[in-house]
């Protein structure tokens, strides 16, 4: 069994030139639960000016409250946690980058600042009952700095482990990272935190993120990010593309014999109802060709 995390809400959207109304996000999120999903990153405490698509994170937030799901709303400081707080939310992921160039553009600060301003968020969420996950943006490669060095990585690890996160994700931010990249940073940051806790947040640039899926699978990782249809991408990573396909990865796995608790029949739905969200077709390859049959093989 593997948890996917649908990201649609906020990865999938915060690139996109159009503004989603609120009450279709809570719609398309509710959609999602019914076809299985049990995780969901929804929306993220960030500033409006910068990311006008998630200005209503606080109220999907509540719209969505209830559900049988768990829903995740990115924060990157403490002003963004007070927010998460105020808005009732029950899940943070916090975000930090590994590389000195995607820190300052994506957080307008350094690594290091980073992580200090992400110690007291921390704190804020914790004391508020909030549960938190950790990522590492460019974990693999920097659109600014080229390839970033596992030591690095297990540097934010680390930092992650001592404020207390509960889950650990290596993110792939502009889909440059191979196999092999997938197993020497998963290797590396099994000794700060159990496999088990450990996550992947993979886009699909340069085709690979399929078989950096499959690898991470083989080294232990269960638990996967994902957009239905491919949707999205980071708007400061230049060149970035769109998330690994919540469709095609289902389907990879439900081919192996590996469960996800996703019912197949109602993704193509899902899909048309999100590419009309956006008003593009969506660039899963599963968007363009029926799927082979795919329930999970016993």
């Amino acid at each position: 069994m593997v948890l996917i995390t649908e990201v649609s809400l906020r990865d999938g959207l915060q690139i996109e030139p159009v503004v989603v109304p609120t009450a279709d996000k809570i719609r398309f999120g509710e959609l999602l639960v019914d076809a299985g999903f049990r995780s969901l990153e929804i929306g993220s405490f960030v500033s409006p000016k910068r990311v006008p698509t998630m200005a209503d994170t606080a109220e999907v937030v509540a719209g969505l409250a209830g559900r049988p799901a768990t829903f995740h709303a990115l924060v990157l400081n403490e002003r963004g946690a007070q927010r998460a707080v105020e808005a009732g939310a029950t899940h943070a992921r916090l975000v930090m980058s590994a590389s000195e160039g995607h820190s300052e553009s994506n957080s307008g600060v350094s690594t290091a600042d980073a992580m200090q301003r992400l110690a007291r968020a921390a704190e804020i969420l914790h004391d508020a009952g909030v549960s938190t996950e950790g990522c590492i943006a460019t974990a693999f490669v920097c659109p600014f700095d080229g390839d970033t060095p596992v030591e690095r990585v297990v540097r934010v690890a680390r930092h992650y482990e001592q404020i207390g996160v509960d889950v650990l994700h290596l993110a792939d931010t502009i889909g440059a990272a191979s196999p092999s990249d997938i197993t020497r940073a998963v290797t590396a940051v099994r000794d700060v935190f159990p496999i088990e806790r450990v996550g992947l947040h993979l886009h699909s640039t340069y085709g690979m993120a399929d078989a950096n899926a499959w690898e991470a699978y083989r080294c232990g990782i269960r638990r996967f990010d994902a957009a239905l249809g491919g949707l999205g991408g980071c708007p400061f990573a230049p060149g970035a593309t769109g998330n690994i396909a919540a469709d095609d990865l289902i389907h990879l796995f439900h081919r192996e014999g590996i469960d996800t608790g996703i019912d197949v029949s109602k993704l193509p739905d899902l899909r048309e109802h999100l590419a009309g969200l956006v008003g593009h077709a969506l660039p899963s390859a599963l968007a363009k060709i029926p799927a082979a049959p795919a329930e999970v093989r016993r």
